[in-house]
């Protein structure tokens, strides 16, 4: 239920339709529209809420209804703006032919085995979707067995969750629509890639999982949501059910659910042996968690209500399990130690007297543990970056996983009686190469490589560590072309999230590789309110603290600007979802320090969030604005969308692109609608167009949040976000 912390790469945004494709040699191009002369006048209501005797206007209030007929047509008003806007833009489609050849490059997800099969996606390289494969072995010529792009014309089906039962012969995967987060759930023989007759309906947040038997499997979900409802109305009520295959959904059998507890959401997975049902207990996004269990038997089926053990009933930390060894469970916790640690808890003996700490809190941060070949794979983070650590399951130290370097590693799944495991390994120069990993022997061999047409040698990434406001030290990555001369002069980008514990680490984008050749230098700030130091940080960057994420941000901006990479006229920002937040929180507290802001689904209205889809869930990194006068004020001051309104007219503000689509059922967009109605009439005199200083928004159709965007989006999103950057920021890309 977290916001997503999505890659550049995955963000949303095309305006509604198709880039035109360059024209062919010898043939006269089509001359492009005029530039605007004016944005789309937007009109205003009379709207008043009153909170702790404090009178607050929300003017832009009818933009909050998604299906009207007038809000679609302020949509395409504002589209057409800022379509014509791109279309001058003269480097737009250079990029974009960069960008389609630097994608075009094949891709890998991780490997993972189930009844002596593999399985895995790839992508050959501009596919909409990637397909999943399975093999025999690794040697073996492996054969699709789900292909999403044969869904929709469009490629906007993606391939949500993939559950394969123990003995390989059935896939439960999920399928969501034009980037929302409602799925339907389906199954698939593996052995002829036949879909049988079941079909599971408005799942969310949720993922499958069999029993033993494969006879059927566990997952959560809400009760279907009113007409035109289906983006907009509040997710609340998660239940947990059990599906037994080859019966309607209206036959399963309800598991678990707390008709007291509204705000209550359900993660259920089957223990490795088969014996337990895991239910992880979510409120919202805080990162603690409640943690049951329920006993299976070895027929398989739905455990008794009665059954359930609240084994961890109450939220004081995060309890997240990683495996067990008969009635001995295995966790990572925060538990009085914020950097976290594994213990174990005997269910004979559940008293918190007999739990054993296995692995200790480490002065690096750890982020999460498997258990795979009867070891422990432990990842950490120290300073943003990926270590990885091998324990006994008596806490033993084995061995570190040996990294290439500096940079990401994920993956480590498995079961216990694997030999081997699969991780991926990236930088923000070099794309991901996947590792088999033998346990055993601790040896890293390469599975897949990618192969890209990029000169990752002639660029580095180096880590700065810079003094925020109050004084703390904030870790920072930059990357840029070596030997990079320090004249100021270079258009340079800055990207940062800051919020619900959720690290920013090294990763590779296609779209980043071509800002670096560009000219371009790329920055990302590991401000607080993440999860890079722990708990620590994270709460340090939360509620009435949230202002230290935006001073550690644009203490980042005037690093940068003091040690001469760049000057504000050429310093753009970026973030999404929660980093949307801090776009557009930054740009207006210190409009003097950006030449550009890329503003991407954020959370924009700071007193309403919790009342639309899962807002409410994100109360316990923002607070909200029932809480108290206090945190109402705290809200109302930093608020984007209400510090716009309280703006001066034709106040100044730095060019910006407002990203967002009509499909995001996560943060809704009525965030960037009214933030960006709110922008242009406080940054422009009578709404008059000013091309050296544009105020924009691109609406993408058929899109949501970030997750499941078609290849084509992606490329079409980031050749116009980076020739919105040339022009905003003036400067001439220099495009291979």
């Amino acid at each position: 239920a977290a916001l997503l912390a999505v890659p550049f790469v995955i963000l949303a945004a095309g305006c509604g339709g198709a880039v035109a494709a360059a024209p062919a040699p010898g043939s006269v191009a089509s001359p492009p529209p005029p530039m605007p002369t004016h944005y789309p006048r937007t009109k205003t209501v009379e709207v008043v809420d009153e909170y702790f005797g404090t009178k607050v206007a929300d003017p832009y209030r009818w933009l909050e209804d998604d299906n009207s007929s007038e809000t679609a047509a302020w949509v395409a008003a504002q589209n057409a703006v800022t379509e014509a806007y791109l279309a001058n833009a003269p480097a737009r489609e250079a990029i974009k032919a960069r960008l389609t050849k630097l994608w075009d490059y094949e891709k890998f997800g991780l490997p993972f085995k189930e009844g002596g099969r593999y399985f895995y996606s790839r992508n050959d390289g501009l596919q909409p979707q990637n397909v999943l494969y399975v093999a025999d072995s690794l040697a073996a010529s492996p054969r699709v067995l789900l292909d999403p792009n044969t869904y929709r014309a469009d490629g906007t089906a993606a391939l949500t969750g993939v559950a394969v039962t123990d003995d390989g012969s059935h896939m439960a995967y999920g399928i969501a629509d034009a980037g929302s987060d409602w799925e339907t759930y389906r199954v698939r023989s593996v052995a002829d890639g036949k879909d049988t007759s079941d079909e599971i309906k408005w799942v969310k947040f949720s993922e499958a999982s069999w029993t033993k038997d494969g006879k059927g499997f566990f997952y959560s979900r809400y009760d279907a949501p009113k007409e035109g409802e289906a983006l907009s109305g509040v997710n609340r009520f998660q239940k947990v059910y059990y599906h037994r295959l080859g019966t309607p959904q209206e036959q399963d059998a309800l598991v678990y659910d707390r008709p007291d507890q509204p705000d209550w959401g359900f993660s259920a997975s089957v223990s490795e042996d088969g014996t337990l049902l895991h239910i992880v207990c979510w409120q919202g996004t805080d990162r603690r968690n409640r943690y049951f269990y329920a006993p299976l038997n070895r027929e398989g089926g739905a455990p008794a209500r009665a059954g359930v053990v609240e084994l961890m009933a109450e939220l004081e930390a995060q309890y997240t399990p990683i495996g067990n060894v008969g009635g001995t469970l295995y966790f990572v916790t925060d538990l009085r130690a914020p950097r976290s640690r594994v213990i174990a808890v005997d269910t004979t003996k559940p008293q918190r007297e007999h739990w054993k700490e296995v692995v200790p809190q480490a002065e690096a941060t750890l982020t999460g543990a498997s258990m795979v070949g009867g070891h422990l794979i432990c990842q950490y983070l120290k300073d943003a970056a990926s270590q990885v650590r091998v324990f006994d399951l008596a806490g033993k130290h084995v061995r570190d996983v040996d990294l290439p370097g500096i940079g990401t590693a994920s993956g480590f799944a498995g079961k216990q009686a694997d030999a081997e495991t699969f991780y991926s390994f990236v930088s923000y120069t070099v794309p991901p190469t996947i590792y088999r990993y033998d346990v055993k022997s601790g040896q890293s061999t390469v599975f897949k490589r990618a192969k890209v047409d990029f000169d990752a040698g002639a660029y580095e990434t180096t880590q700065v560590f810079y003094p925020s406001k109050d004084g703390t030290k904030v870790p920072m990555f930059i990357t840029a072309r070596k030997g990079l001369k320090l004249d100021g002069s270079h258009p340079t980008l800055l990207y940062g999230y800051g919020g619900f514990n959720i690290p920013v680490t090294p990763a590779f984008s296609p779209a980043v590789a071509v800002w670096l050749e560009m000219g371009g230098v790329y920055a990302v700030a590991n401000i607080r309110g993440g999860g890079e130091y722990g708990e620590q940080w994270h709460k340090a960057g939360t509620k009435l603290s949230k202002q230290n994420v935006f001073d550690d941000f644009c203490a980042a901006g005037d690093w940068l600007v003091a040690n001469k990479y760049t000057r504000p006229g050429r310093l753009a920002i970026q973030g999404g979802s929660n980093g949307g937040l801090l776009v557009g929180a930054c740009m207006i507290q210190r409009p003097d320090l950006f030449g550009a802001a890329l503003p991407i689904v954020g959370v924009m209205d700071m007193l309403r969030y919790q009342k639309f889809t899962i807002g409410w869930a994100w109360a316990s990194d923002f607070g909200a604005a029932e809480d108290g006068k206090e945190m109402f004020e705290y809200l109302y001051r930093y608020s984007p969308y209400h510090a716009l309104l309280g703006a001066k007219k034709g106040a100044k503000f730095p060019p910006t692109m407002v990203i967002t689509a009509d499909h995001d059922d996560r943060v809704v967009p009525a965030h960037s609608f009214k933030f960006a109605a709110a922008l242009q009439a406080a940054g422009s005199r009578d709404y008059a167009f000013d091309a050296e200083n544009p105020l924009l928004i691109r609406i993408e159709t058929r899109a949501g949040h970030g997750a499941g965007k078609p290849t084509a989006k992606k490329i079409e999103e980031a050749a116009d976000q980076w020739a919105f950057l040339a022009r905003a920021l003036k400067f001439e890309p220099a495009v291979k």
